[in-house]
């Protein structure tokens, strides 16, 4: 008697099917002429390049969102951020459980996974507290946004208000200023206008710290030396990377500003860089410097089980700390009086490696292909795989070839290389072990 093997997914591989899926359907909707503010059929490379970038909260643009797309296009945009923001499996856990039906421990697993949940009990809950204050404060930050986008726009306003405000706390950058202040502009009018540069900057870091840590800030308040561990990384991190970026801007590229302006492009330049994709100055006139301390950043990203991209912030740091374990002739790497897995080692190595070798590869190849300087191609690259969406301007003149690596390099960065390789290579479980041999390094 024959018997069947039932086929399961995996979890990394609903997680990649789950983003193509919706990207494909998304590419098809953006395709439709109700979709274009002119009434024209977008080409399909541009609407999957569209579609990728809003999924994967990238940011990157090959048409300006407010005056190529219609209402309903630009509408289709903020609901794929929204989506890929929270993850396509917490939405479709969230229709779930609208419908009244019970979510199994498969279901547990693959929710555990998407947000990057330290454990698998009370996920539910987790769930719930994740998009309920997600919900809350983008609703906070759209109302912060409406006394100025009203006062300047008047009724437009409003759905300025809540577009900015989604795209800034799922870190996508996409914007819908086209129409008043030129294609592609981005807030760039917005330089100097404090409310809305603290209120962006507030939405972009809260979205980008991740879950976990929004948990240890509800429960624990202030008392810091309660947080876990990695919520406490993940803190002192995100706070060192937002100020060293911000004083080399402040003393190095905007030292021709006036002060308010300079402090506050400083800032709003560094906070972005957690793969948020807004700007409030032309990157086109950026120097060498400030282009290569932004392509570092933009590749470290926020951090795990948030809305922001990039190898993230834990990866640095526990490359960092492991670091120092070799410096001090130690056989364990340490954080405080804690042991860190040689398993978070290896994995941080891999992503590290991962990013550099995607990133290298496709800034050469399309500076190959299109005849570009490589520095910006590498700025690009760095935007496309860390999902920020930042752009020295050469987007659109991007070959079809070379949209297609920044399509492949989004993805990828937005559902991670590791994601990708899980879900097609199979497990095994080896327990021998082959003899020592030692390789010298360095």
């Amino acid at each position: 008697m024959q018997v069947k093997k039932h086929f399961r997914l995996s979890s990394a591989q609903v997680i990649i099917f789950g983003f193509a899926g919706l990207i494909i359907l998304a590419s098809v909707l953006l395709m439709l002429p109700i979709s274009s503010a002119d009434g024209s059929v977008t080409p399909f490379i541009n609407s999957l390049f569209t579609a990728t970038s809003a999924t994967c909260v990238t940011g990157l643009v090959v048409y300006d969102t407010a005056t190529h797309w219609s209402v309903f296009g630009q509408a289709v945009i903020l609901a794929l951020i929204q989506i890929g923001g929270m993850g396509v499996v917490t939405v479709a856990v969230c229709f779930t459980r609208l419908s009244g039906k019970k979510l199994g421990l498969l279901g547990r697993s693959f929710m555990q996974d998407s947000i990057s949940a330290p454990r698998l009990g009370g996920i539910m809950k987790f769930t719930n507290f994740i998009i309920i204050n997600a919900i809350t404060v983008e609703l906070i930050g759209a109302l912060a946004l409406m006394p100025t986008f009203c006062g300047k726009y008047g009724i437009k306003g409003v759905w300025y208000s809540f577009f900015h405000s989604i795209s800034a706390f799922c870190n996508a950058g996409f914007d819908v200023m086209g129409r008043n202040t030129g294609k592609f502009s981005s807030l760039t009018s917005f330089v100097g206008n404090i409310p809305v540069n603290v209120v962006v900057m507030m939405l972009i870091i809260i979205g980008g710290i991740g879950f976990s840590t929004w948990n240890d800030v509800k429960t624990h308040g202030v008392r810091t030396r309660r947080y876990s561990l990695q919520s406490r990384v993940i803190l002192t991190v995100t706070g060192l990377f937002i100020i060293i970026p911000a004083l080399f801007f402040f003393f190095v590229q905007f030292s021709d500003m006036k002060l308010k302006e300079r402090i506050l492009s400083s800032l709003f330049q560094s906070v972005t860089l957690r793969t948020a994709g807004f700007n409030t100055v032309d990157f086109s006139s950026l120097g060498g410097g400030s282009l290569a301390i932004m392509i570092l950043f933009m590749l470290i990203g926020g951090a795990p089980g948030s809305t922001a991209g990039g190898m993230k912030v834990t990866t640095v740091a526990v490359l960092f700390f492991s670091t120092l374990s070799v410096f001090a002739r130690k056989s364990e790497v340490r954080v405080g009086n804690r042991r860190i897995d040689d398993e978070n080692v290896k994995t941080a190595a891999a992503i590290l490696m991962m990013y550099v070798i995607f990133f290298f590869a496709g800034g050469i190849t399309i500076s190959i292909s299109d005849g570009l300087p490589l520095q910006k191609c590498l700025f690009e690259t760095a935007s496309a795989i860390g999902t920020v969406g930042l752009s020295t301007g050469i987007t659109t003149s991007l070959s079809s070839f070379s949209r297609v690596i920044i399509i492949l390099l989004m993805y990828i960065g937005r559902v991670g290389g590791l994601t990708v390789i899980f879900a097609a290579a199979k497990s095994s479980l080896v327990n021998s072990k082959l003899p020592l041999e030692k390789i010298t390094v360095g």
